[in-house]
């Protein structure tokens, strides 16, 4: 049916967008199978490092008396402090009354006992089904680390037996710190060493083909500093074209590389502790232009590097752009990356992933995320319109599935 008017766009846009199934291509949250790994609740979404963070400019408790708490009296400052002594206007901490709100919550009564009795009565099968309805969400792509001591017995012994969550490798140790972790291969039966000599590089084709197979990953990840340069006589450099390029490669997977992070600043902080900084856009531009067979998808953590990440994908079809990551999770940044997106690439990006670290996140991040798309796509439907080119609504749900969840299956299997 043809979009006869403005406020007819508006609706269907709205509409079509609110009953989307989305593929939320990175997060860190798990399946009921990885037990303690699956956080969520009240509690972990108040003591996640966003709000964390945000306690510590208001508080002057010492750093280390505050992670000597429990997670519950770490829960108790933070609601005090983020939600009673200071409205919640930041967007981590209105995003938790997001998820109390469309949970059907009391967010008027400010009662986080009452919140506590709520999830405390759930039962996880439930809850898991609830929050996949609620946020849209039809399916997930974990984190998934085979140097994480919790999670590698999971994959040995039991494996992920839920199919909504899917699994992505992430390679951090391996790339950023080979020089530590090559012992952990040593161990597992991989015969490398320090130096990374080409019997090693071997080896580690095989770890990384062993892991992908074992796990069924989709892709293979890694976050990367600012400084991340490729090439350059490094051991990482070295990880990355000899051995990532090669297995991603031959088992027709995406490398997906997340640079920008600079790691504890503020060890102190823990978790909460790292920040950002601009990358270098040449190296996404050489290991797309040298290895042409490889699939690429690139998210980069600083916004001063969006628009020409968003130029460099009009030039490599191999790359994949994603997200609107980390400290780039905030309304008006999203609004402007994917403006910018949209304005370069047409629809041919992927506008926006969780990045979600405890279940319930996927309800708000992806509640507000979705209506700043909406408002993107009713302005760009109406530019056009304003041409006298006609839209329909079968080609609005058309477009709209394609970037909430098409786009990425379809990349994968190119």
């Amino acid at each position: 049916m043809a979009i006869k008017d403005k406020e007819m766009l508006k609706k269907v846009v709205e509409n079509t967008v609110e009953e989307v199934k989305i593929t939320d291509i990175h997060t860190h949250i798990y399946s009921k199978d990885f037990g303690e790994l699956l956080l969520w609740g009240i509690d972990e979404l108040l003591v996640y490092h966003y709000l964390v963070a945000e306690f510590f400019r208001y508080s002057s408790i010492e750093y280390d008396e505050f992670f000597k708490k429990t997670k519950r009296e770490q829960a108790d400052l933070i609601w005090q402090t983020l939600f009673i002594e200071h409205s919640p206007v930041s967007e981590s901490v209105r995003g938790v009354l997001t998820v109390l709100k469309k949970l059907g919550l009391d967010v008027e009564s400010r009662n986080l006992d009452e919140y506590r009795q709520y999830f405390d009565s759930m039962e996880l099968n439930d809850y898991i089904d609830k929050v996949f309805e609620i946020s849209g969400v039809k399916e997930v792509v974990m984190t998934n680390d085979p140097f994480d001591d919790k999670e590698s017995p999971v994959w040995n012994e039991i494996g992920n037996n839920d199919s909504r969550f899917k699994a992505a490798l992430r390679i951090d140790p391996l790339l950023n710190s080979y020089e530590d972790s090559y012992n952990r291969l040593v161990e597992w039966g991989y015969n490398v060493t320090k130096d990374l000599d080409q019997n090693s590089i071997e080896e580690v084709k095989r770890f990384l083909a062993d892991n992908v197979k074992k796990m069924d990953a989709l892709y293979m990840a890694v976050s990367l500093p600012p400084s991340f340069c490729i090439p350059e006589d490094s051991l990482r450099s070295r990880l990355v074209e000899n051995c990532v390029i090669p297995v991603c490669r031959e088992l027709n997977i995406p490398f997906a590389m997340m640079i920008g992070v600079n790691k504890l600043v503020n060890y102190k902080l823990q978790l909460a502790g790292d920040s950002v900084g601009k990358g270098n856009i040449r190296t996404v531009e050489y290991l797309c232009n040298t290895y042409p067979e490889n699939k690429f998808m690139v998210t980069m953590l600083s916004k001063e590097n969006q628009h020409e990440l968003a130029i460099t994908a009009r030039k490599f079809r191999n790359l994949m752009i994603f997200g609107c990551w980390w400290f780039l999770n905030n309304p008006s940044i999203i609004e402007e990356m994917t403006r910018i997106r949209m304005e370069t690439l047409g629809l041919s990006f992927i506008p926006q992933h969780s990045d979600a670290r405890v279940l319930d996140q996927l309800i708000y991040k992806w509640d507000h995320s979705k209506k700043i798309i909406s408002k993107i796509l009713i302005d760009k439907y109406s530019d056009i319109m304003d041409n006298d080119w006609t839209i329909t609504e079968e080609e609005i749900k058309r477009d709209i599935d394609n970037i909430f969840s098409n786009n990425f299956w379809e990349f994968l299997n190119k």
